[in-house]
This record gives structure tokens, sequence and C-alpha cells, in this order.
């Protein structure tokens, strides 16, 4: 029998031609991890030159069998056992090793084509060959020893519970700015601070109410937050689709392997929502889901949430403003609208507000808003807390709401609206990943290591005439995990965004989230938007 493990073993070139061994390819070039002691650092707690940190090159870990160099680790993990992997991995060793590869090939068909049947798609920009394409799925799960989540989800609670006090405090006291933490001129010159929220409160004194976190592991114990998504936070569909395929395709496996469920996710959302519903509301609330139509790239996911929750699915169109109150058109005749989870951003809600010219919102949206009689979810003006030019003063506002040491660490970063990073970052930039403070997707980002001389220069004049507009960070080593490419198992980097629930009765993180995998060998770049691909992420129960 050849397994996929013994035939990416027995190809050209797998006993250590260069860097590749035991069947995986490891990066050539070195990568990075740092060590955020932000205790170390001066305030605002930002990584500058003058308290930079050591930086030592290390292989990237990976997740299945550790921090592995080709020397201490010649052989093939199938041939060493089960014994060599990391705890958490050791069924799916067995699985890799007892499974032909004809197997998974098949298997990888049979996924496309149950995505392609639902529907499961996404928009790539620049992709000349369609708008549209299925998001390539990953048979070989990721998988997070119930002790490594535990505190993962702790970092994630406490880490979303100081933004929406931060978020609170800056519509209201500004306590922070009085204390010096963070300076008056960051509000007041980022166009995402929203003025019209000063004053503003909202039910619960809930402000992010779903959250997607974008973490990294660099080790075995060391997960890095690399930004936090806290307006329209995409992907949790396919997290949910991805279990659903896995059950489906290997339904044996979860027999195995006791894995913590994630469906319960759209009932924990309708719940949240429905806690924090405006206090005038009588009955049950009504809720919608507030999407800009077929034509954006997550509406699938926009439908497949509604569908599941239960709730209708609206454009601006089918919502009108009337009597100090949102309603929805229907066949029934008016119905009155209590919660709006909307997936559109703050300048489209309302064109007499925000972008006059809008055509996805709903005139006088805002007015209602503000005098409580909707929930928008999530609230207006939360775009500042996860602009890249706040993530470094998070550690920060952990310390000061809660009075706790941030459990999940940030990744040291250089804000280029200082001179001396500006400076440093000019000098350096072929070392480090350079990120527009507002971008998203992938996109307005350069990594330094794999960039042209032609990239560098561009973005050096970029950050000259834009300082505040960018920030810096070292290029960390993302781990990898076995992934199921074209040449066979091999490893390929991961990053991975948990969701965060937020209600009136306290905050949930959903076990596990969505892992998102770079496909291209050596490429850390792994959003969906630039041809990444997702995998199941598995936590495994005690």
């Amino acid at each position: 029998m050849t397994t996929a493990a013994t035939e990416n073993r027995n190809r050209k070139g797998s006993r250590a031609t260069g860097r590749r061994v035991q069947g995986f390819e490891l990066p050539e070039k070195a990568v990075v991890q740092c060590d955020d002691d932000l205790s170390k650092l001066t305030p605002p707690w930002v990584k500058g030159e003058s308290a930079a940190h050591e930086i030592s090159a290390r292989t990237a870990f990976d997740e299945m069998c550790g921090p592995r160099s080709p020397e201490s680790f010649a052989a093939d993990w199938p041939a060493r056992g089960d014994s060599e992997v990391r705890s958490p991995y050791r069924a799916i060793s067995s699985w890799l090793n007892s499974t032909e590869s004809s197997v998974f090939a098949q298997k990888r068909r049979d996924a496309d084509l149950l995505f392609r049947r639902i529907g499961i798609t996404f928009n790539v920009y620049g992709d000349r060959a369609g708008t549209e394409r299925l998001i390539p799925f990953d048979i070989i799960p990721r998988v997070l020893a119930a002790r490594e989540w535990d505190k993962v989800a702790a970092g994630l609670r406490q880490r979303v519970k100081a933004l929406n006090l931060f978020l609170r405090d800056i519509y209201h006291g500004q306590d922070i700015i009085r204390a010096g933490i963070v300076p008056e001129s960051h509000l007041l010159r980022n166009s995402l601070f929203r003025p019209e929220m000063r004053g503003v409160d909202v039910p619960g004194d809930v402000y992010v109410h779903i959250a997607g976190i974008d973490l990294v592991r660099v080790s075995e114990d060391q997960f890095y937050v690399l930004e936090d998504n806290l307006r329209t936070p995409s992907g949790v569909s396919y997290m949910l689709q991805n279990r659903a395929a896995m059950m489906r395709l290997f339904p044996n496996l979860f027999r195995q392997v006791r894995v913590a469920p994630v469906d319960h996710y759209c009932h924990g959302l309708l719940r949240s929502l429905r806690s924090l519903a405006p206090a005038c509301v009588d009955g049950d609330p009504t809720v919608v889901v507030l999407t800009p139509g077929p034509y954006n790239s997550a509406y699938f996911e926009h439908a497949f949430l509604a569908e599941q929750m239960g709730v209708d699915l609206v454009e601006g169109q089918d919502l009108f403003v009337r009597d100090s109150a949102v309603w929805m058109r229907t066949t029934h005749g008016p119905r009155k609208v209590d919660i709006i989870y909307r997936r559109i951003d703050d300048d489209s809600l309302d064109p007499l507000a925000f972008k006059p010219s809008s055509v996805l919102g709903v005139p006088g949206l805002l007015s209602v808003y503000r005098n409580g009689g909707v929930t928008l979810a999530n609230a207006v003006g939360t775009g500042v807390a996860d602009d890249k030019s706040t993530y470094p003063f998070v550690p920060a506002l952990i310390r000061f709401y809660l009075d706790e040491t941030p459990i999940l660490s940030n990744v040291p970063t250089y804000c280029c609206s200082k001179a001396a990073d500006r400076a440093y970052v000019c000098e350096h930039i072929d070392e480090l990943v350079v990120k527009q403070t507002q971008g998203s997707g992938g996109y307005g980002m350069l990594i330094g290591p794999r960039s042209t001389k032609e990239d560098q220069a561009k973005f050096r004049e970029l950050i000259k005439r834009d300082p505040e507009g960018y920030i810096a960070q070292p290029t960390l080593a993302l781990s990898t995990c076995p992934t199921f490419v074209e040449e066979g198992i091999a490893p390929r980097h991961i990053d991975l965004r948990p969701y965060v629930l937020s209600g009136r009765d306290g905050t949930v993180v959903v076990p596990g989230g969505l892992t998102r995998v770079a496909l291209t060998k050596d490429s850390l770049v792994v959003n969906s938007s630039q041809g990444g691909g997702t995998k199941d992420t598995w936590v495994l129960q005690p």
C-alpha cells in the first residue's frame, strides 16, 4: 500500500536535498522570533530603535514535528513512528501513515465538489480568470491541545474586554488620554475615529460584538497577536463549513479523536445579539443581517449566517427610518427592526451622516442609533481600535483598564510616525514587514525578505509621504502544518483567526477558529483574498 506519507518520502530528492527532509520542505531563509517584554520598552510601549530586541534566527516551528532541524531529525517522520510527533498530532500521524495517497487526492476532489455545490466562493481581486473562485480547502486539520487552547482563549477574552473598555472610554471620558498613554492626536488624526459617537451609550457597553483576532505561532508555547479585526470580521462561515466537510469526508477520524464542536456558533451569535437589544424593545427582538449585496466578496457568508440564525438577510433598500425607528419592508407590511448585524463599513451605513453617495446604507440610521432605537453590531466607530496604529498600544490598554499582565503578546512594532523608528525602517526595510495602518486582506503590505529593490524603494517613498500611515514589524517565523499539496505532504505556513462573541452575559471564544494556510511554498501570505487556503482547526477535548 502506498500512503500519502510514503509517496511523499520516496519522491526524488526527499532525503535532505538542500533544506528538505522527512518529506518536509524547510524554508531556505532563516526567520526570526522576538521577545515581547513590554516592560522593557519606553512608553507608549512601542518598539523603537533605542529599545530594539535581540532577534535570533531560527527554524520555523512545525506543529506536528516541533522545532526539528535537518540534522536532528534526518529520517522521515513516518519511519520514526508516531511517538516522534507532538502528542496532539499522533492520531493525525497514524492517519497519514495508514491512508493511501490516492484516497487523499480523491477526498480533496470531493471537498472541492462539495464546496462548489454549496456555493462557497470568495472574490480574489485582480484575478483575470474570473471574479470569484473556491477557497482552497486543505484536508489535513490543524490540531491544538486543550492546554494550549485554554491559554489562547483566556488571552482573547482579556484582549477583547480591554478593547471594548477602550472604545467606551474614547467616546466618553477619555481617561486613557488624560493618563498620557494614548496621545490625543492619535484619535484626532485617525479617520476611523467617529466624533458622531461621542457621548453615545450602547447597550451593555459592548462595542465589539464579534471579533476576529489573528494569531501566529512561533514556538511550542508562544503565540503572537498579529492584528485585531473589530469592524466586520469575516471567515466564520468557512470555519463552520470546513468542519462540516471534514466530518462528512472522514467520519471515522472523529470517532478516534475527541474534538471540541463549533456548530453552536450561530446559536451563540444570535443569543449574544438578542441580549443587547435596545431598552425600548418589548418581547423578542427582531434581528437582521445587513449586506452590501450579492456582488460583495463575502456575500456567501452573509447569506449563510442569516440562514443559520433564522433571520432575514436585507440590503439597505429593504430598510427605512420612520418615527425614530428602523423598519423592514415585508410582504405583510413594515416590521420594526431592533438589531442589525451589519456587514458594511461605517462610511456606507447612512448617506445622511457619512458618505453621501452611498446607496448601500439606510438614510437616517445613525440618528435612530444615537437615540437608542436600534442596536448595531459591531458599533459605529470600532475601526479606531483595530487600526494598526492603535495595535501597539493594546498591551498598555490591558494594563490600564484591567490592571492585568497581557496573556497574549503583541509583535514588537515600529511606528513610522516616530522619526527614529522611521529611519530604522527605511534602512532595514529588506528585513521587515511593512503594513498600512488601515490596510486589510494582505493588501498595502511589503514582506521585506521576499521583496524586490523596486518594491522597497516604492515603500520607502510611501512612508516618507505618509509616515503615520505605516508601521513595520520583524518577519516572524509563522508555524507550519502538514498540508496536502501537489507534491504530496509538505509544511505550509499558517495563522489562526479565532472568533470572540461578546454579549450582556460576557465573552465567549469559539473553540479553534479559522486556520488560514499559505499554499505556495515559503509564502507567508495566508489571506484568502490573495490565494491562500483554509484548514479545519481542532481543539482536542481532555
